[in-house]
């Protein structure tokens, strides 16, 4: 029982000389925690803004065509790409990972401008601060960082339950989000439109070229039916506004106070209580080198 007394009243006393260290450094503490929640609040208030537009996608059903006959009808019933099962989110995917395919789509709707062009950006209390340029920047420099940029702002992603894809794209201008993605979605499937027509124009060039040469008349009846499906594939691609998904919700501009990006109140609390703990540390451990040297002197 005295032992335990003992080990009680020397916790006591390490928690008292650990409160009246942090008592005795309370200034130093507040200080700290001061400077570090200053430099968080004014972090939050330099960064712009960031705004999310996207738009609601379902994928067309994808049914590989048989090699038989009429059975290739069945693969009709949504436009498939050729792909023997790939889904169309992966196809998406790939081509938004395409590098010459950025640059094709930078070039052609002339983004680098409006990417470098910050004037539209609105930061708290309605700030506003316009970019510095790189003069001596060259084409293909800007064209690189553009592609990057956008490599950041553009996604796509899927529902693993239902299935549903999303197209978004996440920019400090937030007319220029809804833009963007109405752009993708239009280039992606028409790029992935143009490369299936291209890939059926081929077949059906070869199987043309097939069922004149053969003399096989069973064989000429299964080609020309497989050709039939490929003009009817072909057909229905043509008549889909978008290739291989479908629209379900259209892109909108974000209002001013839809931002997804800062979260400034977090930051600055989690900012708030870190520095506080980091504040207390350093107390402590400063306290103990000063110990330390006062051992070392007796």
């Amino acid at each position: 029982m005295i032992e335990n007394n003992r080990y009680i009243e020397e916790d006591e006393i390490d928690l008292r000389e650990l409160f009246a260290v942090i008592w005795k450094n309370k200034w130093k503490i507040f200080l700290f925690t001061f400077v570090i929640t200053t430099l968080a609040v004014g972090y939050v208030l330099i960064k712009p803004n960031i705004y999310k537009s996207e738009i609601i996608l379902i994928p067309q059903e994808q049914k590989p065509p048989s090699m038989g006959g009429l059975g290739a009808l069945a693969g009709l019933a949504g436009v498939d790409v050729g792909g023997g099962g790939v889904s169309a989110l992966s196809n998406m995917n790939l081509i938004l990972k395409d590098f010459n395919f950025q640059i094709k789509i930078i070039r052609k709707f002339n983004l680098i401008k409006e990417l470098e062009n910050t004037k539209d950006y609105i930061y708290p209390f309605g700030l506003k601060f316009e970019s510095q340029n790189e003069n001596n920047q060259t084409l293909a420099e800007r064209e690189f960082l553009a592609y990057k940029k956008l490599s950041k702002i553009i996604a796509i992603s899927e529902d693993k339950k239902s299935g549903v894809i999303t197209l978004s794209a996440e920019l400090e201008n937030r007319f220029l989000a809804k833009k963007l993605v109405d752009i993708y979605l239009k280039e992606i499937t028409r790029h992935l439109r143009i490369l299936d027509m291209k890939d059926i124009d081929s077949k059906l060039s070869f199987y043309e070229t097939a069922v004149s040469e053969t003399e096989n008349i069973e064989l000429q009846s299964q080609l020309t039916q497989l050709m039939s499906s490929l003009i009817q594939k072909k057909v229905l691609a043509n008549a889909s506004e978008f290739y291989i998904v479908k629209k379900m919700i259209d892109s909108r501009v974000p209002q001013i106070v839809e931002k997804t990006k800062p979260k400034r109140s977090l930051i600055v609390i989690v900012a708030f209580v870190t520095s506080i703990i980091l504040g207390i540390f350093l107390v402590f451990f400063i306290e103990f080198l000063k110990g330390d040297e006062e051992n070392e002197k007796k």
